[in-house]
């Protein structure tokens, strides 16, 4: 089969020979791993970094003076750096490392918002978004009598620009808004979005789980105040974040969590708090999860970020022109402009059904509401399968899915 010839490009062909988990047969068949929005596969710098980390070098940050904690240390906070330069952050201070968007979403939602709310203000959400970017919103507006508000979608997906504008007011504290949403793709257009909200002083925090990984992402650029995103989307480890945060803004917030290495001195009549970004964080981190974190940067940042967007873009149109071949089968979300995720139903057959017979074909797809259940009680569904693309899918592993799908129909004839 002829692939389009922008997918043919040999520096992103060859990214798959890095991936080890790709190069293995499920049920009998190649697998084709159509999950990333999940959780991405990882490529071997990063399990390289994990496991050398440590056989060699593991020891606890910032709080030895011997030769291993100094190594842990450097490679610690030399992932902050990566990451610092990856979404083009003013300071290294506005990193704050987490364990993942959800825990940045409320890190935000009771630093931030929860010491000012008050009965009357509001926090806007859309209908696109991801259960981690409401359930924070939700208890701190329990918490302090605020409101919550919602944005509606129309029937491809998109979110209703208007009436979010129209939803912004000066009681509005907060607007919290995925970059790209994990169940339809949609991208959302942040800049025409936050530049509103800007206008009339409304702080804006993005949810860019699904953002970092497919594209390039500039912060000062964006002109948000907070964004959030998880290592485990962008081929590095789970359990491993990142909140970027404008300095003035996080300076001016409490801590989140209290305990070691977020203080400079304690006694029992008070605590005398670190300086940004460690007064956010708590604890021994997931030290490992970070240094793999930093590879995972480094081997996008190699790849190109542009050179991903681009090899994404055009997959991800030969995949919905190929799904729309099958017999059956209906696109749910179609936006203006989406990413790597597509989300369908085939005839009335259930997703989890349908996402089982996938599986015994070799591919590897989501099934369900994906953490976004109000998307599909606006489509009127109990969930949809769902398949997403990492840079290291090609048009075989789409050929694959087709052909699982016509399988599925047979079976389900």
């Amino acid at each position: 089969m002829n692939q389009p010839e922008a997918l043919v490009s040999t520096d992103i062909s060859s990214c798959r020979d890095d991936f080890p988990a790709l190069h293995q047969e499920v049920n009998g068949h190649p697998l084709a791993f159509l999950d990333s929005a999940a959780s991405a596969q990882q490529p071997n710098t990063v399990i390289d970094a994990v496991a050398r980390y440590q056989r060699h070098d593991h020891a606890n940050v910032h709080r030895g003076v011997h030769t291993l904690s100094h190594r842990a240390t450097e490679l610690y906070e030399g992932a902050r750096d990566k990451l610092c330069n990856f979404v083009n952050a003013t300071s290294r201070a506005e990193m704050v490392l987490t364990s993942g968007t959800t825990e940045a979403i409320n890190l935000v939602a009771q630093s931030f918002c929860r010491p000012t709310l008050k009965p009357g203000d509001q926090v806007l959400i859309t209908w696109l978004e991801h259960h981690s970017n409401i359930v924070p919103w939700q208890l701190v507006c329990e918490q302090t009598g605020a409101d919550l508000i919602v944005a509606p979608i129309d029937d491809n997906g998109d979110i209703v620009l208007s009436e979010l504008l129209g939803l912004m007011t000066t009681r509005v504290k907060m607007l919290g808004i995925g970059h790209v949403s994990n169940a339809l793709g949609t991208v959302n257009p942040l800049h025409e979005i936050i530049a509103a909200a800007k206008s009339i002083g409304i702080p804006v925090l993005v949810d860019g789980a699904q953002g970092v990984p497919h594209m390039q992402v500039d912060v000062q650029e964006l002109g948000c105040d907070f964004y959030a995103f998880s290592g485990h989307k962008m081929f590095g480890p789970t359990g491993a974040g990142v909140l970027w945060g404008r300095e003035a803004l996080l300076e001016s917030m409490p801590p989140y969590k209290g305990g070691g290495d977020m203080i400079l001195e304690v006694s029992f009549e008070n605590t005398v708090f670190n300086e940004l970004p460690y007064k956010f964080e708590a604890g021994t981190p997931n030290i490992s999860g970070i240094i793999g974190l930093g590879a995972a940067v480094d081997y996008l940042q190699s790849v190109g970020m542009q050179n991903i967007a681009e090899h994404e873009k055009n997959l991800h149109s030969y995949m919905v022109d190929k799904l729309k071949s099958v017999s059956g089968l209906r696109l749910i979300g179609t936006a203006r402009k989406q990413a790597s995720v597509q989300s369908f139903m085939l005839n009335d057959i259930h997703p989890h059904d349908l996402g089982t017979i996938l599986d015994h074909q070799g591919v590897a797809v989501r099934t369900g509401h994906h953490c976004a259940m109000p998307v599909m009680q606006r489509f009127g569904l109990p969930g949809t399968a769902r398949a997403s693309l990492g840079l290291y899918n090609n048009t075989d592993d789409i050929d694959q899915l087709i052909d699982a799908l016509e399988k599925a129909r047979q079976v389900f004839a």
